[in-house]
Order: structure tokens, then C-alpha cells, then sequence
């Protein structure tokens, strides 16, 4: 009987690890595609970049995106509903 309980601990504690784990998992994923999308933004612009490696958001639809050459560049929304990326 004291098995049982044991395992059922067990099982308990790591089900209760499992939310914050895949809370982690879904931000490094939106992270990652976030990145990838701002690379995208970057290129289509014509400008030098190769691929985003840290981003940073600084409002709705305002990011600092860091290449892995060194730029950096603010990419965001104008009001007019333009994307604007600009050279830091």
C-alpha cells in the first residue's frame, strides 16, 4: 500500500511540472517564430541581416530585432498600416 502511495506522489508531482513546461515550450516556439518572421520582414526591405538571433518587443507591433551580423533594426507598424524597419 505504501508503494501505491508513493507512485501516486510521484505521478502527481510531475503532472503538476507539466503546465509550466509547456507554458516554457509554447514561448521558446513563439519566440523562434517570431525571429524567423522578422528575418522574413528584414530581407524583403533589402537590407542586411542573415537571421534574427534576439528580439525584443517595445509595443504592439513594434520589435528590436538583433541579427546575427551584428545590425540591429527596429521593425514596427507606421500608422498608416505600413511596415517600417529601421536601422539602429
Amino acid at each position: 500500500m505504501a508503494t501505491r502511495a508513493m507512485i501516486y506522489v510521484s505521478i502527481s508531482a510531475m503532472v503538476g511540472c507539466w503546465p509550466g513546461s509547456l507554458l516554457a515550450a509554447d514561448s521558446a516556439g513563439a519566440e523562434a517564430a517570431e525571429a524567423k518572421d522578422l528575418t522574413a520582414v528584414i530581407a524583403l526591405h533589402g537590407l542586411p541581416c542573415g537571421q534574427v538571433i534576439s528580439t525584443a518587443k517595445q509595443g504592439e507591433n513594434d520589435y528590436i530585432a538583433t541579427c546575427k551580423d551584428g545590425n540591429r533594426y527596429r521593425v514596427k507598424v507606421n500608422p498608416e498600416g505600413r511596415v517600417v524597419v529601421e536601422k539602429q
